[in-house]
């Protein structure tokens, strides 16, 4: 075998194998997930109209990757919640969510892609009658799924339900919505491809200037 194919072949395989782990390969969920899921939600006393509503999300799967935005309004003054300690700060409650969040997350392919705080409120809003309520919020989130079928297996999880207790005395309000993306330059498919063509191409130009 040629040293080009040698050391080209390896990060090949790399990629290849990341992308099967990366992506959802089943396309969209079929009737008999959706009935799954939706059984799941009513076994864990979801109310109808969520039920309801999120049924219509995965009935209309296209089986993509999808981005979760999320705006945050965290709590001054959070409640106690059981489980943790009194007097816990929404950052401190928060992060006792997430560390149960990001191992069901990571393991399939699922990742924060952007969290950061507000630097200011509200820049512009239109069509919103209640401005006050809406204007100020602290932090803001960005999440890849790998797809809506992904996105159920873990909100569905039972061992996640107490957990959600923490986020929800965390915060004050929050919005959050599913879009799909025409455009994503950070989609780490493009980025680690980029990477490892890089790298590789780096590595055979060593080795062609160390025979030369």
């Amino acid at each position: 075998m040629r040293q080009t194919t040698k050391l080209w072949l390896p990060s090949l395989a790399v990629y290849g194998l990341f992308v099967l782990w990366y992506t959802d390969f089943s396309g969209p969920l079929n009737d008999e997930e959706v009935d799954h899921f939706v059984a799941t939600l009513m076994a864990h006393n979801s109310a109808p109209e969520t039920i309801t509503y999120i049924e219509r999300f995965l009935r209309n799967d296209t089986g993509r990757q999808f981005l979760m935005l999320n705006n945050l309004d965290m709590a001054d003054n959070p409640s106690d919640v059981e489980g943790a300690q009194p007097g816990e700060s929404a950052e401190q409650l928060m992060n006792r969510y997430m560390e149960h969040m990001y191992p069901e997350l990571l393991k399939r392919a699922s990742h924060p892609v952007i969290f950061g705080q507000a630097i200011y409120s509200t820049l512009d809003m239109t069509g919103i009658e209640n401005t006050t309520e809406m204007k100020t919020w602290t932090d803001g989130a960005l999440f890849r799924y790998r797809s809506r079928r992904t996105f159920m297996e873990i909100v569905a999880n039972p061992e996640l339900k107490g957990r959600h207790e923490f986020k929800l005395a965390a915060l004050n309000k929050t919005i959050a919505y599913p879009i799909e993306t025409s455009i994503y330059l950070g989609d780490l498919r493009l980025l680690i491809g980029l990477i490892l063509l890089s790298l590789t191409a780096l590595l055979d130009n060593f080795r062609l200037a160390r025979r030369s």
